[in-house]
């Protein structure tokens, strides 16, 4: 015994790994956040929207991904701000989701009101608001991340691209793939994918980064909104 202190521990030596070896370990987790997908080598695709700073996402594609993602991030204890001019639209999923708790809101452009975020009520704001969104009265801050959906690349866009900290690109026009690949200094066989991107496949990218990843709806989700596709 030791005065105030209780027993000695047992006596065994250090365990000491070799810089060497360092290099060779590695942890079975991902970053922690929302499975949107897999990648291109099978792996999950995690993106993390619950952020203690404020996180932006525009994603020029279709509905079904949008409301996906949504879908997900309410599974993570987030709640779902949606700002849209067509409630029909999402009135079925804001139903289904959170088994009889309100957590998908829906609210008109331009009427959303403050969600009072934080650590442990997190929120994503999802704004489908078509081709030209307003500027929004709820923006990204601490915990409160903005998910902005563009059907097509809008003049919206480059001011929308610019200020975002990720980007999701599914399939579009070649025209449109050269003014995304210029905004999001995309290589040349990036920019000649996005016309022929299937449905489900997205391009999430930085101005440094970028990776594609397959979207699959699961059963419950597949129920509710139907197989997956870049056209609404």
């Amino acid at each position: 015994m030791r005065g105030g202190y209780g027993l000695l521990g047992p006596r065994r030596e250090r365990h000491v790994v070799p810089a060497a070896d360092l290099d060779a370990l590695a942890l079975p987790v991902g970053d922690d956040g929302v499975v949107i997908g897999v990648d291109a080598e099978g792996h999950p695709a995690v993106l993390g929207v619950n952020r203690p700073t404020p996180y932006e996402v525009t994603l020029i594609g279709g509905l079904w991904t949008a409301q996906v993602l949504a879908l997900r991030a309410a599974a993570t204890g987030a709640r779902i701000a949606v700002e849209t001019g067509r409630g029909q639209v999402w009135s079925g999923l804001a139903q289904a989701a959170g088994g009889g708790q309100p957590c998908v809101t829906l609210h008109d452009v331009g009427r959303v009101p403050p969600q009072g975020a934080s650590a442990g009520s997190p929120v994503l704001v999802v704004r489908d608001c078509g081709m030209r969104p307003p500027r929004g009265r709820v923006v990204a801050g601490p915990w409160q991340s903005v998910l902005t959906l563009l059907p097509y690349l809008s003049p919206a866009a480059p001011r929308l691209l610019r200020n975002s900290s990720l980007v999701g690109v599914q399939r579009v026009s070649p025209d449109e793939a050269q003014e995304i690949g210029r905004l999001m200094n995309l290589p040349r066989p990036a920019v000649d994918s996005l016309p022929t991107l299937g449905d489900g496949v997205t391009l999430w990218c930085t101005p440094r980064d970028r990776q594609f990843v397959m979207t699959q709806g699961t059963e419950a989700e597949t129920g509710l909104l139907g197989p997956s596709r870049r056209i609404d």
